[in-house]
């Protein structure tokens, strides 16, 4: 038969493991997966901030739905916008309470043609208590930032363009005495979602400051150098306050009614829908800007704002597995053992990502995670191609010799490549020839005795099947099989004698069937234990799965020694090892010794029959 080449590993393992290493590579630096370990890094965050309270001296002012809809309000300023007198009155009231800071996130960009008292009574307010005001970079004319007041605070760097500017939105309804302003712009990241805030907006080698950064400078908190403040949100809310709620209290100056703003740092801002300050957050669709905000002020007071650990972490970690699971699959490790390993691993990486969050570090190892899963997916895919060729293989390479259930066991571990090198190992060899074929086939035709030997070397070969033995070839009108190979069997001396006894069995049966033609239709079997040297062996063209040796020889000559003296006989070294093997359904016939060609001593052969 030609022998098919031997499966080894695939080449797709090499392929599959350079392209997901390319690919951890791609994670670490062009991260094109950064969204999705975004937004899973967000289910993680809304989990771990639940319960996690923002400072208490951080409070929050609302124009809310309520206070737009208060008939009290309606009545004093009329409908939204109101007069800025309003805001002024209420700085005023503020001021009084004697709070560490006061921010309006509310922009004051025209001023009001209609009632330019009331601008002058904010500004009057304003220069009383220099409150902070809003900057937004937006669309439009650009200003010159050199020709900007000092007081919006723009940083000139050393290459600064002196000829750069930015479309502002700016306090322009005030005077630019009053303007101590930082950026409130919002920032989102690639999927949309605002998760950092401005400190430093770079442009053209100038930097204005963000409104959070601009406040805790002031206020002598320390501030990082970076651009923007990866926050850390808080599950429960700040402390709120209907805007009309304060402000009319303020107005009756009932202490009963007011609440402690001594050295607390206010926000006022929007917080109702239709004033169109609402944002996306991991927190939700609809985060008020003033909570963004006071979120990073409160996260610069703290200190508690995320610390990212390096991108390249999670991939460089996911490498390292990686190339775990390459050795594991070389060493034939169960993908059923690899998965559940994984799973342990991607297990411990989400709780690490999860519990990292509460000392303030940020980790995102979903892409990495991702990734080994895909390859692991990809291998064990390849695996069951893999096994199913090698199946196919074993099934090509040895299912005209052996049992297919001797087959299935080939293909488990390293079984078949053992198989098939030649190898020299202890095995039964059992030769069976036919005689009186002769005068068989002077009294049939060609093509009847073509069809009997068929009907007979099948009914052989299963038989030889049955009790676990390899055939090894026909030869004219004998047959050559042997026990113990490809898989070793530590009972193959008694298998291969029962199968002997089979045979004779399945002769007489076949004799009956031939009639008075089969009246000298016979069989001489002889079997012989020892070492033989068994493996595929032949040409490159050509290979033959056999076994070659002494033993081999000295069951041929064996065989020749049964006419005339029993149809089985067995060498003594097969009679010693099924006795080793507590074969007790044999008895022995001791028929003396035998001279043996090409061998100086004689051999002791033996007649197996059935102890039953």
């Amino acid at each position: 038969m030609h022998a098919a080449r031997p499966v080894t590993h695939s080449a797709l393992l090499p392929f599959l493991f350079f392209a997901a290493l390319l690919w951890l590579g791609a994670l670490a630096y062009a991260q094109p997966w950064h969204d999705l370990d975004l937004r899973l890094g967000d289910v993680f965050m809304r989990r771990a901030v639940a319960t996690r309270a923002p400072p208490p001296d951080i409070v929050l002012i609302d124009i809310d739905q309520a206070s737009l809809d208060h008939p009290e309000m309606l009545e004093l300023a009329g409908n939204w916008p109101w007069p800025r007198a309003i805001h002024g009155e209420l700085l005023a009231f503020l001021t009084r309470q004697q709070p560490r800071a006061v921010i309006f996130d509310l922009i004051f960009s025209e001023p009001d043609r209609f009632r330019p008292e009331s601008d002058q009574v904010l500004e009057a307010a304003l220069r009383q208590t220099p409150a902070y005001l809003p900057l937004v970079v937006t669309d439009g004319t650009p200003s010159r930032l050199a020709e900007l007041p000092p007081l919006l605070g723009i940083q000139r760097g050393p290459h600064a363009d002196p000829a750069a500017g930015l479309p502002l939105l700016a306090p322009k309804a005030l005077a630019p005495d009053v303007w101590r302003t930082g950026l409130i712009n919002f920032l989102a990241d690639s999927d949309g979602l605002g998760r950092r805030y401005w400190l430093q907006y770079p442009h053209a080698g100038w930097s204005l400051p963000g409104m959070p950064a601009r406040v805790a400078t002031d206020l002598g908190m320390t501030v990082p150098t970076q651009d923007s403040l990866p926050l850390h949100f808080y599950g429960q809310p700040f402390t709120r306050y209907a805007y009309a709620d304060l402000f009319l209290a303020s107005l009756q100056e009932k202490p009963g009614n007011l609440p402690d703003l001594r050295n607390k740092i206010i926000i006022i801002g929007a917080a109702a829908p239709g004033l169109h300050d609402l944002r996306p957050t991991p927190l939700g669709a609809a985060t008020p800007g003033p909570v963004i905000l006071a979120t990073a002020l409160a996260n610069l007071q703290q200190q508690d704002y995320l610390r990212p650990l390096p991108d390249a972490l999670a991939p460089a970690l996911g490498g390292l597995v990686l190339c775990l699971m390459v050795l594991a699959t070389r060493l034939h490790v169960s993908p059923t053992l690899q998965g559940s390993v994984l799973a342990l691993l991607t297990l411990a990486a989400l709780l690490a990502a999860y519990f990292l969050l509460a000392h303030n570090l940020r980790w995102l190892p979903f892409s990495t995670l991702l990734t080994l899963w895909l390859f692991y997916a990809a291998c064990a895919l390849e695996a069951y191609f893999r096994e199913r060729r090698q199946r196919e293989h074993a099934l090509q390479l040895f299912g005209r010799f052996v049992d297919p259930r001797v087959v299935s066991a080939l293909v488990a571990g390293d079984t078949l490549a053992q198989a098939q090198a030649g190898q020299s190992q202890e095995i039964t060899v059992l030769f069976s020839d036919i005689r009186g074929f002769t005068s068989l086939s002077e009294t049939s035709s060609p093509e009847h005795v073509v069809q009997l030997l068929n009907r007979y070397f099948s009914a052989q070969t299963e038989i030889i099947f049955s009790h676990g033995g390899t055939l090894d070839k026909f030869i004219g009108d004998a047959i050559m099989a042997f026990w113990g190979a490809p898989v070793a069997t530590p009972q193959h001396a008694s298998q291969a004698v029962a199968a002997a006894l089979a045979l004779q069995e399945g002769l007489l049966a076949f004799r009956q069937e031939l009639g008075a033609a089969g009246a000298s239709f016979d069989i001489g079997i002889g079997i012989h234990s020892g070492p033989a040297v068994v493996g595929f062996i032949g040409a490159a063209q050509r290979l033959d799965y056999t076994a070659i040796g002494d033993t081999v020889n000295l069951a041929s000559r064996i065989e020749g020694l049964t006419k005339g003296v029993a149809r089985v006989l067995v060498s003594e070294s097969t009679r010693d090892a099924c006795r080793a093997e507590n074969a007790t359904r044999f008895i022995f016939i001791d028929h003396g010794e035998f001279s043996v060609k090409g061998r100086e001593r004689p051999v002791r052969l033996f007649e197996p029959r059935s102890s039953a």
